[in-house]
């Protein structure tokens, strides 16, 4: 195992909660490693955003993603990188391409999710997931290309919005039995679900997710260590954090008050 994915593993086998900033540039990388955080996310969501100006819909290529996984731990080596792979950006191969293309840019970890790729447009909400046996195909792939490249795999389901509540158990059940390192199943309902999540992990580390945007059940960092989670992902709120900023600073270049500002 490489030495960033020993230490990330040995950090989550540790008592309590670890919480994970998200990013999508090296300057947001950069800030996390001096505010001393030792994990760090390479979110998706936040790259679509700051180099598109648009939602996590699949428009970020898979160069684009790379180029951006490279830049953020270039910008802050001492973080320990969780990458998001998505679904892998194809098939099996291509799952496996991207798992390889992340861990020779250094990440610790990657996580490959269930969802279609890509994704149907609607306005429905739902994530669409593929059929339980191709997730589980697309599970072992990462995990076979893991295990070669000697970093941890993320495996997360979204099943939970259009297949219910026991199919996504289901999927982290199978998921945690093809060697998946850290689970994570998106949008429990409450903390019932969470603690059956928890349970079907098998004493792997279980992952959360709270963003702003959350219409699932998302207590706080106490509660979360309470129930048994160990590592928790704030994906947007770095990028939250800068669109105010920057709408203050240009409002005070407009004539307004201006905003507190970084030294040189």
């Amino acid at each position: 195992m490489q030495p960033h994915a020993a230490a990330l593993k040995a950090l989550l086998d540790q008592p309590g909660l670890q919480v994970m900033p998200g990013c999508g540039d090296g300057l947001g990388a950069h800030l996390i490693q001096e505010a001393g955080f030792k994990t760090g996310f390479v979110s998706g969501s936040s790259i679509s955003a700051m180099r598109l100006a648009m939602p996590d819909q699949d428009l970020v290529t898979f160069a684009e993603m790379a180029d951006t996984v490279e830049m953020c731990i270039a910008a802050a080596p001492h973080v320990l990188w969780l990458a998001d792979g998505d679904t892998g950006h194809g098939n099996a191969l291509a799952v496996q391409k991207t798992i390889r293309a992340y861990a020779r840019r250094g990440a610790a970890a990657v996580l490959i999710e269930d969802k279609i790729w890509p994704r149907p447009l609607g306005h429905s909400g739902a994530k669409l997931v593929v059929d339980r046996d191709a997730a589980v195909l697309r599970c072992r792939a990462a995990v076979e290309a893991c295990r070669e490249a000697g970093i941890l795999l993320l495996a997360r389901t979204d099943a939970r919005g259009s297949r219910g509540f026991d199919e996504a158990l289901a999927r982290i059940k199978a998921f945690t039995a093809e060697g998946a390192d850290i689970l994570f199943l998106d949008s429990p309902q409450s903390e019932e679900e969470m603690r059956w999540g928890i349970e079907a992990c098998d004493g792997k580390p279980a992952l959360a997710v709270t963003s702003p945007a959350g219409r699932y059940f998302m207590p706080g960092d106490a509660e979360l260590e309470r129930i048994g989670i160990k590592l928790v992902v704030y994906p947007q709120d770095i990028l939250a954090a800068s669109v105010h900023a920057v709408r203050a600073a240009l409002a005070g270049l407009k004539g307004g008050p201006k905003p507190p500002m970084a030294s040189p």
